[in-house]
């Protein structure tokens, strides 16, 4: 049994053991000799690294399986509505996205001059208050930090029936 926190941190590392033998398949499938010589066989061949390759996918399926599953099954408590976990990470990013966008209109300067063409002088006029939007992503950004404090606390209530001592 591992934490959903460790799922997540362990689905990272077989991403990356996937890339490193689909390289390391590409180095032993191959080599360079001269004409005449015998070519050096490397300390893997291709079908064994194949086969670890297999191997490392079907726990990567089985693993992202648990992952989902966990992240349908399992609710946290946000602002007196219970979340899926699943929900809750996508309200965290829609939150933090929502966030930027009212940095930028907080930013803005509620007049602005743009340029003149002959006698005629342009302005951009915000037809919004700057500083409500600037408040506003303040409290966003605590929102969405609250939520992800949230979601980490529950991924390690969380527990996954996978075997990690492969790799760990």
């Amino acid at each position: 049994m591992i934490s959903l926190a460790e799922a997540i941190k362990l689905k990272s590392i077989l991403k990356r053991k996937i890339s490193d033998l689909s390289i390391e398949i590409s180095t032993v499938a191959y080599t360079i000799v001269e004409k005449g010589e015998e070519p050096k066989t490397p300390n893997r061949t291709i079908q064994q690294v194949e086969a670890d390759l297999a191997i490392v996918r079907k726990d990567s399926r089985t693993l992202d399986r648990f992952i989902y599953r966990a992240n349908i099954d399992n609710f946290i408590e946000f602002n007196g509505e219970k979340l899926a976990i699943v929900e809750a990470i996508e309200l965290a990013t829609q939150l933090r996205a929502e966030a930027e966008q009212a940095k930028t209109f907080g930013i803005s300067e509620k007049e602005s001059y743009i340029h003149s063409v002959g006698e005629t002088t342009l302005y951009n006029v915000a037809l919004f208050d700057p500083e409500v939007y600037r408040v506003r992503a303040i409290e966003l950004e605590k929102q969405a930090h609250r939520l992800s404090n949230a979601i980490n606390a529950k991924n390690y209530q969380v527990q996954i029936d996978f075997d990690d001592s492969a790799y760990f």
